[in-house]
C-alpha cells in the first residue's frame, strides 16, 4: 500500500467565493478526478457572490451540500435548489452554460464540488442535470458508531455493499460521506485498481498509523482493502474511481483531450454555439 498526503489550500473562484482547493488538476495525477473544492464559512462575504453564469465542456460536476443551500439555473431551462444533505449532478458534455448561487444571505454554508473527467467518447454528448433530494440520500449505520451516506456509485464497508442514487458517473466513480464516532475502526473492500481518496473535513483519521487531520486528504494506491480508525471522531468525504488513462488538457471551464479541442471550445463559446449539437 502507498499513501500520499495532499493538503488543501485557500483559494477563490466565481465572484470572489472563498474556498479550500483540495485538488486542482495537478497533471491529472488523481485521474479520473480533476478538481475538488470545499466551501465552509458562516461569513456571507465569503460566499454571497456565488458563481454567476459560466460555461463548461468535457467534464461532469457533483455538488454535495452539508449545510446551507445553492440554486442552479442553466441554458436548458433547468432550475433546481439543493439544501443540507442534498446533491446535484451535471454532465457538461458538449456544452452547458449555468449559474450556481447561494440560497442564503447569512449562516453556515458547507459543501463540496467535485469535477470528474469524461472519456473522449463522451465529451461531446448532450448535457444533463439532476438534483437529488435528502430522502434519496439516507444515512446507513455500518457498525455501531459509523454511518455512511453513498451519494454516487457504491462502497463495500465491513463486507456490506451500499449504493447511492447516482449510478452513471464516468470511470465508475463513487462518492460517499462517512461519519465516525470516537474510537471506531472500519474496513473498506473491493478497491483493486482504483484511485482512492479520503478527505478529512472534520476531526482526524488514522490510516496505517499515519494521522490525517482536518483539511488533509489521503490518496491510497496498491491495495485491495483499507482499514481506517479514529480516536476523536471524523467526517470524511470518500472518492474512488477507475483511471481513464487518456490525455487531458484543461483551460478554465473546459476539459478536453487536445489543445486543438480546447481552442475549438473557446471559439464555440465566443460564437454562441457551445451548446448546439
Amino acid at each position: 500500500m502507498t499513501i500520499t498526503r495532499l493538503q488543501s489550500h485557500p483559494s477563490s473562484d466565481g465572484a470572489g467565493v472563498r474556498i479550500r482547493r483540495i485538488h486542482g488538476f495537478r497533471e491529472n495525477e488523481l485521474d479520473p478526478f480533476l478538481m475538488l473544492d470545499e466551501i465552509h464559512s458562516d461569513n456571507p462575504n465569503d460566499y454571497i457572490g456565488g458563481f454567476p453564469s459560466h460555461p463548461h465542456r468535457g467534464m461532469e460536476t457533483l455538488t454535495y451540500i452539508r449545510h446551507g443551500g445553492f440554486i442552479h439555473e442553466d441554458h436548458m431551462g433547468n432550475r433546481g435548489e439543493i439544501h443540507s444533505g442534498e446533491a446535484q449532478w451535471m454532465s457538461a458534455g458538449r456544452g452547458v452554460i449555468h449559474s450556481e448561487m447561494p440560497l442564503q444571505k447569512n449562516g453556515l454554508l458547507h459543501g463540496f464540488q467535485l469535477w470528474i473527467n469524461l472519456p473522449a467518447r463522451d465529451k461531446m454528448k448532450p448535457a444533463q442535470w439532476q438534483d437529488y433530494p435528502a430522502e434519496s440520500l439516507p444515512w446507513y449505520e455500518v457498525t455501531p458508531g459509523s454511518q455512511l451516506k453513498v451519494i454516487a456509485g457504491q462502497y463495500t464497508v465491513e463486507s456490506k455493499t451500499f449504493e447511492g442514487p447516482i449510478k452513471s458517473l464516468p470511470a465508475q466513480a463513487s462518492v460517499a460521506d462517512l461519519h465516525l464516532q470516537p474510537d471506531v475502526q472500519i474496513t473498506q473492500d473491493n478497491l483493486h485498481n482504483t484511485t482512492l481518496l479520503l478527505y478529512v473535513y472534520e476531526g482526524s483519521l488514522e490510516i496505517n498509523g499515519e494521522r490525517f487531520n482536518r483539511r488533509s486528504m489521503a490518496r491510497i494506491q496498491e491495495t485491495d482493502s483499507l482499514s481506517i480508525a479514529t480516536t476523536e471522531g471524523a467526517g470524511v468525504l470518500l472518492l474512488k474511481g477507475q483511471p481513464i488513462n487518456e490525455p487531458m488538457v484543461h483551460h478554465g471551464p473546459f476539459v478536453m483531450n487536445t489543445e486543438g479541442q480546447i481552442r475549438q471550445a473557446i471559439r464555440d463559446y465566443q460564437r454562441g454555439v457551445l451548446t448546439e449539437g
